[in-house]
């Protein structure tokens, strides 16, 4: 009896543990698709726009990967969401694919893709404070403390050569920050679709909004992309915009919002490094202090007590 006892509470521990178990390892894979692949796709956008008008190259790549999610969601029997739901994939998708992506894809015309990384560390600073000014999101203070460090380091990356010499370049990257932020901490409350659904729907208003502004714009080919050009959209499609914005998105579900946006702290060491590795970028003094001190507040808004 007492055998069988422990067998039955054994396996009842065991099934109940799973769904903590997986989802940590979700977490995990999460965190490094937004690290790592997404730190990666700084270089893939400026291969891209080589080949490719900026909001063009863009909008071809969210809606791409916006449909192709989105057929495989019908195709496995999925609903189609309701239209409040669709009202906010639209407002997200304005504000994160379309301005939160769009104006960093037109920024790395004048911005190397390193520093365009490091602009985009004001995301949690943002964040935070759209959310805690206009959505009653609360933040503990060692948040706080983190995003007052990065801040920091992005006053002092201001006066490096790179952000002087394109003064334009920087206002849009600041405002793709400030759009992707407003997003980020609306996702939290507005009505959407769920899961990879929500996902789809995003991309896809956000892919057509960026291609509306590329036609506006006057954004035209002068002749037929490449190859590298083609392999860029097709890697940003996939991989930054199929599996690390849904992972994205999925953090922002279920972590804070400033552990889910410390990825920007995270991916200027990636986008440094390819950039100054395989497209010849130079990084400054003044570039590697600020990654530094920028890089120290990850550690205060990442480390969660158990």
């Amino acid at each position: 009896m007492r055998k069988a006892w422990c067998t039955a509470h054994l396996s009842e521990y065991t099934m109940s543990s799973h769904p903590a178990v997986s989802r940590r390892w979700l977490t995990l894979a999460a965190f490094f698709a937004l690290y790592v692949i997404w730190g990666s796709t700084y270089f893939g956008i400026r291969i891209g726009i080589e080949y490719w008008p900026p909001f063009m190259m863009a909008g071809l790549r969210f809606l791409f990967a916006g449909g192709v999610m989105l057929a495989w969601l019908l195709w496995r029997g999925e609903k189609l969401p309701e239209r409040r739901e669709l009202v906010g994939a639209a407002v997200l998708g304005v504000l994160m694919p379309a301005i939160g992506n769009g104006f960093v894809t037109l920024a790395e015309k004048e911005v190397s893709s390193g520093v365009a990384a490091l602009v985009v560390a004001t995301v949690p600073l943002f964040t935070v404070l759209f959310g805690r000014f206009f959505f009653g999101q609360r933040a503990a203070g060692r948040e706080w403390a983190g995003i007052a460090l990065g801040f920091a380091g992005m006053v002092f990356l201001n006066f490096g050569s790179n952000l002087r010499a394109s003064p334009t370049g920087a206002f849009w990257l600041v405002f793709a920050s400030a759009g992707w932020a407003l997003g980020s901490a609306w996702s939290r409350v507005i009505a959407q679709p769920k899961g990879p659904m929500g996902s789809a729907w995003m991309m896809i208003f956000g892919g057509l909004a960026l291609l509306a502004g590329s036609a506006a714009s006057g954004e035209s080919l002068h002749a037929a992309p490449a190859w590298q050009g083609w392999a860029a959209i097709l890697y940003l499609s996939v991989f930054g915009s199929m599996v690390a914005y849904s992972a994205y998105l999925y953090l922002l579900r279920t972590v804070t919002p400033a552990a889910a946006t410390s990825y920007a702290y995270v991916n200027p060491v990636i986008a440094v490094l390819l950039g100054v590795m395989l497209l010849g970028e130079r990084i400054g003094a003044h570039e590697i202090i600020a990654m530094v001190v920028i890089l120290s507040g990850v550690v205060l808004i990442s480390w969660r007590k158990r």
